[in-house]
């Protein structure tokens, strides 16, 4: 593995703790936390007490120069930061009647949160650049949730309009991203839930392609496709011409490990849309993205990383 993550163990979430790292944000604990498939996570959130600022102090600084001090001697290795997209921040912070109460009471004008959420995110990210870090990605659950009618249509109260949606998310991670470096490599993860090897939302990305794919300012998508619920390979389509995609078909949910020629045969199909050398490989989503962790155990997560480069290596060589 030549690009790694310290595995993100400093963190009880995969989103919650860079939100709680931002000057102006408390952490508070709702009455409930998201509706999973047949189970509920933990009741933790993000709620706005004050002007959101970058915090120097930020645990996802010092989460990566622990990283990067081990990989320093490794020019083979580069070291990637994963931060929860601009997007997921705002869809936290008006989670719930509280949080958004909260964020009207500091912020009456949307336009000022979506300013200061895109600030304090371009200074994590140019932090994390003057460490050395020239590989960050954005978890991104937003867009992975707005393809199910249902679950949107249920967080909102019965208020859902898709597109407006979309091109909030898509503002607010442009606005972050705008004047960085050009050495500065930024992909993005879609993902549908990941909790306890459940998952919240169903859909395929036809929805969002036209906004996520042709018009997010990123690099990479690394994008779910391990069941039925990814929908089928038609909307990569909608990725512009350079632009990678990772095919996330193995699946961190289970422990079942995937058959490598049926790997083979959806590679060959989702070259249809994207060329082959523009493709890659990966697990769906992460095998712990909260601390409860996946219902996997190690030997089983380790055979799958193995059967990822495996099934790369006889693609790509």
């Amino acid at each position: 593995m030549k690009v790694v993550t310290d595995g993100e163990f400093r963190r009880s979430y995969w989103h919650l703790d860079t939100f709680w790292g931002f000057d102006g944000i408390k952490h508070t604990i709702p009455e409930h936390g998201y509706f999973f498939h047949d189970e509920e996570t933990r009741a933790d959130s993000a709620k706005i007490d004050g002007k959101i600022v970058f915090n120097p102090e930020h645990p996802d600084v010092k989460a990566y120069k622990f990283l990067h001090d081990l990989v320093a001697d490794d020019n083979e290795v580069t070291a990637r930061q994963s931060i929860p997209s601009p997007a997921q921040f705002y869809a936290e912070l008006v989670r719930g009647e509280e949080n958004e109460a909260a964020a009207n009471k500091y912020y009456p004008n949307t336009d000022d949160l979506i300013a200061d959420i895109a600030h304090a995110y371009h200074d994590l990210i140019i932090a994390l650049y003057d460490l050395g870090c020239r590989d960050i990605k954005f978890d991104d659950c937003t867009w992975g949730m707005v393809v199910d009618e249902g679950f949107w249509k249920e967080m909102a109260n019965g208020e859902f309009d898709r597109l407006q949606l979309q091109k909030l998310y898509l503002k607010l991670n442009n606005a972050a991203l705008e004047n960085l470096p050009d050495d500065l490599r930024i992909s993005t993860h879609v993902c549908r839930g990941n909790y306890h090897s459940t998952w919240a939302a169903s859909g395929g990305y036809a929805p969002v392609a036209d906004q996520l794919f042709a018009k997010e300012n990123v690099d990479a998508f690394y994008l779910e496709f391990d069941d039925d619920r990814s929908g089928d390979f038609a909307p990569l389509k909608s990725v512009p011409d350079g632009k990678e995609v990772v095919l996330g078909l193995i699946t961190s949910k289970k422990p079942e490990l995937e058959n490598k020629s049926v790997l083979l045969k959806r590679i060959k199909e989702a070259a249809q849309y994207v060329p082959l050398e523009n493709l890659s490989l990966s697990t769906q989503c992460g095998f712990a993205s909260t601390e409860e962790g996946n219902k996997l155990e190690e030997a089983q997560q380790w055979a799958k990383i193995k059967l990822v480069i495996k099934t790369a290596q006889e693609v790509w060589g």
